[in-house]
């Protein structure tokens, strides 16, 4: 597949790649994902500077215009960083779901904050019944005169302790695993009757639960239409599924450059481990699952910015491959590294962590192999 970068999206791509060389060394991000945000907000205020923030929001609110492309090229390299800061969880889904409401109010409010770094955001989809299914959602919305008031609890919400605003789903009418009948509300993270508690994910990344206990949101903090949210959000989890799978491309590009050039310095009966064939033929094998996952990540993408009516289907294949091969290339590069490999003090296994993660969110390869085989055979 010919996939050519423009001179300005290999541009961006290049200032990415330098920070994470220059200013994101593998203890700078301990540190960072160890602090009490999570990340470094002096980190986020630079992106902001560089231009990050604005890639996928739309000129009118001050944005660069870009596409799933220039989200593909931030999101590789950062990969190779394991860069902590936010731009998942604030630029694309929270900044994914304003972008795309049709609030114009909200639109106005909020985006422009987000491009400038000074306002954090969420996403609160998770529940603990739902596992994968986006639509299981218990959260109760009741109208209250002009106003909703919501009480439910949200888990593993990404960025939840730094944001100062997040969107919630919530039920407002039909049954508990139904599309229909999903709102999403605008909320103060401060607002009363919020509570929220944190944790780590064994990536290291804080994440939070948030109880929500009869707080009052007004009707023109709704995204969308009101039970209609769950439309919008399938539109916004595409775009992200993509990015993250990006981001595990980058991932596995620097688990493979890693592994090689440990088993040209670790010697074993007096010579380096890269001569043997045994390995040699392993290391192809990751080179190959990478390339496989590569291919299926530009198609993606293509489909993405084309608005192939087939996207659906791309998106769950790129999450199958990117969940399998990235458990492949994982796996064989802390073999290839012996006992260091599952050390703390090594980045390898940091690595092989983060690509369980990016596995399990939004559905696993096993998952997502049920959802492509029911596209496949429902056309």
């Amino acid at each position: 597949m010919n996939f050519n970068l423009s001179e300005e999206q290999n541009m961006l791509k290049d200032s990415v790649a330098r920070f994470v060389r220059d200013e994101y060394d593998f203890d700078s991000r301990r540190a960072n994902a160890s602090s009490e945000l999570g990340f470094n907000p002096a980190n986020w205020q630079m992106f902001a500077e560089l231009g990050w923030l604005s890639i996928p929001f739309d000129e009118a609110h001050g944005g660069f215009g870009g596409g799933a492309t220039e989200v593909m090229a931030v999101m590789e390299e950062m990969g190779k960083g394991l860069v902590v800061e936010p731009f998942v969880a604030t630029v694309l889904m929270f900044g994914g779901l304003l972008n795309k409401s049709g609030n114009t109010a909200l639109q106005d409010a909020n985006i422009e904050k987000i491009i400038d770094g000074s306002l954090q955001g969420s996403f609160a989809y998770l529940e603990r019944q739902s596992r994968f299914e986006l639509a299981d959602v218990k959260t109760q919305a009741k109208r209250d005169g002009a106003d909703f008031v919501l009480n439910g609890e949200k888990t593993v919400v990404s960025n939840g302790m730094a944001a100062n605003k997040v969107v919630v789903s919530a039920r407002t009418s039909g049954e508990q695993c139904d599309e229909a009948g999903i709102t999403l509300f605008l909320i103060d993270t401060d607002a009363p009757g919020v509570e929220r508690t944190s944790y780590r994910l064994m990536d290291g990344q804080l994440v939070a639960n948030i109880k929500l206990t009869d707080v009052r949101v007004a009707a023109d903090h709704v995204l969308g239409d009101v039970d209609n949210g769950y439309t919008l959000i399938e539109a916004v989890v595409g775009d992200v599924i993509i990015a993250l799978c990006a981001e595990a491309m980058g991932i596995m590009q620097k688990l493979n450059t890693t592994t090689i050039e440990y088993t040209k310095t670790r010697k074993q009966f007096g010579v380096a481990i890269s001569s043997f064939q045994a390995l040699q033929h392993r290391m192809v094998d990751m080179f190959m699952a990478g390339e496989q996952a590569k291919s299926i990540l530009y198609r993606a993408v293509c489909a993405a910015e084309s608005g192939a009516d087939d996207l659906p289907k791309n998106i769950a294949a790129l999450k199958v491959m990117i969940g399998r091969n990235g458990k492949l290339i994982g796996d064989e590069a802390i073999q290839l590294h012996g006992g260091m490999g599952l050390t703390d003090e090594l980045d390898v296994g940091h690595y092989v962590k983060r690509l369980m993660m990016i596995n399990t969110t939004f559905g696993d390869a096993d998952f997502q192999q049920r959802k492509f085989n029911s596209l496949t055979y429902s056309d």
